[in-house]
C-alpha cells in the first residue's frame, strides 16, 4: 500500500486497483500545495469521517468527475446528496460496507459534525467517526482514520476488533487530542499497531504548528511514528 499525506486530515490510499481518499480537503487547505486534478487522479472511493467542512473538503467534485462514491454515515450522505452528491455508500457507526477489494467500517469518534446552513444556524450531520480500511489482501495493512476526536478507552476495543497496522491519529489540540493524549491513546491502547502518523496539526495557527511535541510525548514508542512529507506517496 501506497499513502500519501496531503496536510491536515487528507490521506491517499493506493492498494491493487484501489485509490481511496480520506478526508479530501484539498481546495483551501494550506497545508495542500499539489495539484487537485493529479492528487485525485484515478480515485475509486472517498471515505468521509464527519462533516465538517476541512473533512468533506472536495467530495463531491471529486465524486463527480471520477465517479467515487462516498462512504460515509447516512445522515452526511443525505446532506451530501443536496449539494449534488450522486453515489454514495452511507452506513454508520459499528456498521461495514464491503467494497470489493477492502471494506469500511465506521467507529466511534468524540467530536462534532455540522455545516453552516445560510440561514447562519449549524445543521447537524449525524454522529463523528472514525473509518477502518480493511484491505482483503492480508498483505496490505488495515488502516484506522481516527477522525477528530478525543482520547477514549474503547479504542482499546477498536484495536481488538480491527487490529490495525496503521493508526492515523489527530495531535493538533484545542479542536482534538493534543500532543499527551493522542501519545496515550496509541501507546496504551492501540499499542499493536506498528504505524502512527499523526495529523490535523500545522494547518491553521491555532493548530500544534508541529509535530515536535508528540515525538517527544511518545518516548521510547517514537520509533512507530511515520512523518510523511507531504505530496509524497510513503509505503506502507
Amino acid at each position: 500500500m501506497q499513502l500519501t499525506w496531503f496536510g491536515h486530515a487528507t490521506f491517499r490510499l493506493d492498494f491493487g486497483s484501489s485509490v481511496v481518499l480520506i478526508d479530501p480537503f484539498l481546495t483551501g487547505n494550506p497545508s495542500f500545495t499539489g495539484d487537485l486534478a493529479a492528487a485525485t487522479a484515478g480515485t475509486t472511493h472517498i471515505v468521509l469521517t464527519h462533516g465538517h467542512a476541512d473533512h468533506v473538503g472536495d467530495a463531491v467534485e471529486i465524486s463527480q468527475r471520477t465517479g467515487a462514491p462516498v462512504i460515509a454515515n447516512f445522515d452526511l450522505c443525505m446532506w451530501l446528496g443536496r449539494q449534488g452528491l450522486e453515489k454514495m455508500e452511507p452506513l454508520n457507526t459499528g456498521g461495514a460496507v464491503d467494497l470489493g477489494e477492502f471494506s469500511v467500517a465506521l467507529t466511534i469518534a468524540f467530536h462534532s459534525s455540522s455545516q453552516m446552513g445560510e440561514d447562519g444556524i449549524a445543521h447537524s450531520l449525524g454522529l463523528p467517526n472514525g473509518a477502518v480500511v480493511t484491505p482483503k489482501d492480508a498483505d496490505e495493512p488495515t488502516v484506522y482514520h481516527m477522525g477528530d476526536t478525543d482520547i477514549f478507552s474503547d479504542m482499546a476495543l477498536i484495536g481488538e476488533i480491527y487490529q490495525p497496522d496503521v493508526v492515523i491519529a489527530p495531535i493538533g489540540d484545542r479542536f482534538t487530542m493534543g500532543p499527551r493524549l493522542a501519545a496515550m491513546a496509541v501507546t496504551r491502547f492501540l499499542p499493536a499497531a506498528r504505524t502512527v502518523i499523526p495529523c490535523h496539526f500545522a494547518t491553521f495557527p491555532p493548530l500544534q504548528p508541529n509535530a515536535d511535541a508528540f515525538l517527544a510525548e511518545m518516548g521510547d514508542q517514537r520509533h512507530r511514528v511515520l512523518l510523511p512529507e507531504k505530496n509524497t506517496a510513503v509505503t506502507l
